[in-house]
């Protein structure tokens, strides 16, 4: 199968460091607004959008929460800047109705040429959840996530009209016109067996964040066995998140990761480490395990470097090295069964020029890439590159 290369939008702000200018900690779940040396800008985000696609990328990801700006209105924003480029929009289930949402999605592909994807984040952390009001534990959160999405497939395109009785929702004789794009494609991550279990039933992309290939190839075994147990074993596809540094030699690149490692003090990365021990998050323990908060182990696989997860939540890893040695991790995780890459590097602008025009090359020469989504000839409700998407509307 295709490889499909992503990009990252900064909706937070853009800098050149793990740590912005003012020294907080990126993408911090502490609903503080912190924009970096570059504020995130429909003027500045334009300009990545824009890069992306020239670029090749097929997506790009943009994050959710209090933190950064609104996922649904930059993007739809930038639609009117691009053509092509597809937006991998994160929000929280839960928080609105998902018969809202999947008429809030298809106006977006309307909008949009079916470029919308969705990736479905159902939050790890309950201080940032109560922040929005949602007071139920980390496995309700998940058996809510598992209803909402049940209403979100059932309701595009139903005829008859869908209706829904359970836990969390009562959805009365329901459905949303989705024509003529179909639902988007859903991306759905998480750790925890209550995640494993929802993604394996609803999700058409599962995706993880960087670990080693014996680490991924023992997740992707288990999920693709809850897939089969849910008579989806031909559904379920697989993506991966990661940092990179792509340079035109590893000497080059491991430099760029030694500065990025000199802008950490030992106390914030204390401070950090004590906060991810505490989460909900097993994705996220898993990421702070590859470590243990020791900058002198950061290596946990030829050019994967866990420097990032120091003090980032989230994806912590970052494949580093030469164009050449990017690729081939690249191709590596791509035939353990991964077939989406979403990738991201700081500053955003200039580290996509650098991976596009180097290691991405590489693996368009050797004939990986996905062909670029064409709006114009789209297949409705496929995943990124037409490929058809299985159970599109149910």
């Amino acid at each position: 199968m295709a490889l499909h290369l992503h990009w990252f939008l900064p909706t937070r702000g853009d800098d050149r460091g793990i740590v912005s200018s003012n020294g907080e900690a990126d993408f911090a779940a502490d609903g503080v607004h912190n924009p970096g040396f570059r504020p995130p800008t429909i003027e500045y985000l334009g300009q990545i959008a824009r890069a992306a696609e020239q670029l090749g990328y097929e997506a790009v990801l943009t994050p959710t929460g209090l933190w950064c700006e609104d996922a649904w209105i930059v993007t739809a924003a930038l639609t009117q800047v691009t053509s092509r480029l597809r937006f991998l929009v994160a929000f929280r289930p839960g928080l609105i109705s998902p018969t809202l949402a999947a008429h809030q999605a298809a106006t977006f592909q309307r909008v949009s040429g079916g470029r919308l994807l969705l990736n479905i984040v159902t939050g790890g952390d309950s201080a940032e959840q109560r922040r929005l009001g949602d007071h139920l534990d980390h496995d309700q959160r998940y058996a809510r996530t598992d209803e909402f999405l049940t209403v979100l497939r059932g309701v595009a395109g139903a005829n008859p009209a869908f209706s829904f009785t359970g836990e969390h929702y009562d959805i009365q004789e329901a459905t949303v016109d989705v024509a003529p794009w179909g639902r988007p494609p859903i991306f759905f991550g998480g750790a925890s067996p209550a995640a494993e279990q929802v993604a394996a039933r609803r999700a058409d992309v599962y995706l993880a964040w960087g670990e080693t290939p014996a680490q991924i190839t023992e997740r992707l075994d288990r999920m693709r066995s809850l897939a089969a147990a849910a008579g989806r074993a031909d559904e379920l596809r697989f993506g991966i998140r990661f940092h990179v540094i792509s340079r035109d030699t590893a000497a080059q690149a491991w430099a760029e990761a030694d500065r990025l490692l000199a802008g950490l003090d030992d106390a914030r990365i204390a401070a950090h480490q004590a906060v991810f021990a505490a989460s909900e998050s097993v994705g996220q323990r898993r990421m702070a395990a590859l470590h243990g908060g020791d900058r002198t182990s950061l290596e946990v696989y030829p050019n994967i470097w866990a420097g990032y997860g120091l003090v980032r939540g989230g994806a912590g890893t970052a494949i580093v090295g030469s164009h050449e040695q990017v690729a081939e991790r690249i191709e590596e995780y791509h035939a353990l069964g991964l077939d989406h890459f979403i990738l991201s590097g700081q500053p955003h602008l200039e580290e996509a020029y650098q991976m596009a025009e180097g290691a991405a090359e590489l693996l368009r020469a050797r004939g990986l890439l996905a062909a670029p989504h064409d709006p114009a000839g789209g297949v409705p409700g496929g995943v990124p590159g037409g490929e058809p998407l299985a159970g599109a509307v149910r």
